[in-house]
């Protein structure tokens, strides 16, 4: 990429990233390209779509968050190095407000921007729930996709203003859950 193409590049991040923080992911993509001091053509040049420019501001923060995963993977023991992870890819996510919609998309859509990062970031999750569970400190009834959809529900509460004093709660709730050995089934009581 040209100099000055990239110095373009590397400026609609920037305000991207701000306006999207303050806005949420769907700030208007004209307000980026005025705020860049760029024509709306530029911003399109190198972000095609609100996903491809999601998927730029996201990829920093997921390939940082599947690195600590492999250094929690050998600092933590299982149960908190997978908490502090989750904890980290909900304030993520919560940069980001609005996002976790297009991040729950991506998973499933091969043809996303989204998709390589998410799938990436979700693998590096899951090694860390499978760790926790094979030393029996996370339950055993849960799988990645389930992680991912935990994940969704604390972001969303997050993105809602009336819900998001109770988001740090609700995620100590929802780890505990996690950790915890899962209730034993209780025999289904024949109705009369």
């Amino acid at each position: 990429m040209r100099a000055d193409a990239q110095k373009n590049y590397d400026h609609l991040l920037t305000v991207a990233r701000g306006l999207v923080k303050e806005q949420g992911a769907d700030a208007s993509l004209r307000d980026v390209a005025r705020s860049a001091g760029v024509g709306l053509g530029t911003l399109y040049r190198h972000f095609p779509t609100r996903e491809a420019l999601l998927e730029a501001l996201l990829r920093q923060g997921f390939d940082e968050l599947a690195a600590k995963a492999g250094d929690l993977a050998t600092a933590s023991t299982p149960g908190e190095a997978l908490v502090a992870w989750l904890r980290d890819l909900v304030a993520c996510a919560n940069d980001y407000r609005g996002a976790i919609a297009s991040m729950v998309a991506a998973i499933e859509d091969e043809g996303s921007a989204l998709h390589t990062s998410c799938v990436t970031m979700k693998a590096a999750g899951t090694r860390l729930l499978v760790r926790a569970q094979a030393e029996g400190e996370a339950r055993s009834d849960l799988d990645g996709a389930d992680l991912f959809a935990l994940v969704g529900a604390l972001a969303w509460v997050g993105d809602q203003p009336a819900l998001a004093p109770r988001a740090d709660h609700l995620f100590d709730i929802i780890a505990s859950a996690i950790l915890a050995a899962p209730a034993p089934k209780r025999p289904s009581r024949a109705r009369r």
